[in-house]
């Protein structure tokens, strides 16, 4: 803890030029990745994780858990995110950067199924890498937006849990960048309506709208806030093509109506979908964004359990 509080920020307000010429070099010093642990074995090369952890041994460090995008359909553990938890590793955290099953050859709702695994994976397992499995917060952009989304509003839903549904699947906080918060088309936006019927439909669950409402509401983030839904920090781009704002602005409307939560919203001016993909002036203050919010949290979860603590 002291070490975490002690460190500076890693992340500048400006973004050195090198790093512009040559995005592509992310790797932060004092950072050990131990590559390609099964948490899904049956599922071979798509139920393999990375560990990121501090080359110093950590204890009872806070976890971070990252979800790739890409559709639901393309994408692995080491094409995103990649900056974001070097940085955090560099302070003391733990990451985890998961692959999951990809549709059409793994239907929704395959991938939350996975991702909850992940998270029951982490339960039982960060310690042995250092990390605290009491706190486990979770990011991810795109589809990985939508699938932090969905996992943080659905702790220990059994329909998601096949075969463990007594994990503790719970978040502490969870921070999606230009999700899709309205699988349904429930919000009556018209290109939500688009993307069910032209894309989920027929490409990520396999069934239609008319043949299966139940699957595409119940992975609709909008439509499973609860009173019980953790904290959030929701970023999205003002000028999102693919997922229009809107979806974002309904949906943190939605989660400080309903929940008890804490809700942070940043909406980025001119910001188009998956502006943090490559390393640029945006991607360094959004990394610093997520950074100092994680930290803020983390410190204040500390806090009230080492209160409650001493009042046993």
């Amino acid at each position: 803890a002291e070490r975490l509080d002690a460190l500076p920020t890693p992340a500048e307000l400006r973004t050195p030029w090198r790093r512009l010429v040559n995005p592509f070099r992310m790797r932060a010093t004092g950072v050990v990745v131990e590559k390609d642990i099964p948490y899904a074995p049956e599922h071979g090369k798509r139920g393999l994780l990375d560990v990121y952890r501090p080359a110093e041994p950590a204890e009872n460090a806070p976890v971070l858990l990252q979800v790739h995008g890409g559709g639901w359909t393309i994408g692995t553990k080491d094409q995103q995110g990649i900056p974001l938890m070097q940085h955090l590793a560099a302070k003391g955290w733990v990451c985890v950067a998961i692959n999951y099953r990809l549709a059409p050859r793994d239907p929704f709702p395959a991938q939350i199924i996975d991702v909850k695994r992940a998270i029951a994976w982490i339960r039982e397992h960060i310690e042995e890498y250092g990390g605290d499995p009491d706190y486990v917060a979770i990011t991810g952009g795109s589809a990985g937006g939508h699938l932090t989304a969905l996992a943080a509003v659905t702790p220990n839903d059994p329909a998601y849990q096949p075969g463990f549904e007594d994990a503790d699947t719970s978040v502490a906080v969870a921070v999606p960048h230009y999700g899709v918060y309205d699988f349904a088309g429930s919000t009556g936006l018209r290109k939500a309506e688009l993307m069910r019927d032209t894309f989920l439909a027929p490409r990520i669950v396999k069934r239609t709208w008319a043949e299966a409402p139940e699957v595409f509401e119940a992975g609709t983030p909008l439509l499973r806030i609860t009173e019980e839904a953790p904290d959030f920090f929701v970023l999205h781009g003002a000028h999102d093509t693919l997922v229009p704002v809107q979806q974002a602005r309904l949906f943190v409307e939605r989660l400080r109506e309903i929940s008890g939560a804490t809700v942070v919203y940043a909406e980025l001016p001119g910001a188009q979908h998956a502006f943090d993909v490559f390393p640029s002036i945006r991607s360094a203050h959004v990394v610093r964004a997520i950074d100092r919010y994680l930290h803020w949290h983390w410190n204040g979860w500390r806090l009230e359990r080492e209160a409650q603590s001493s009042t046993t």
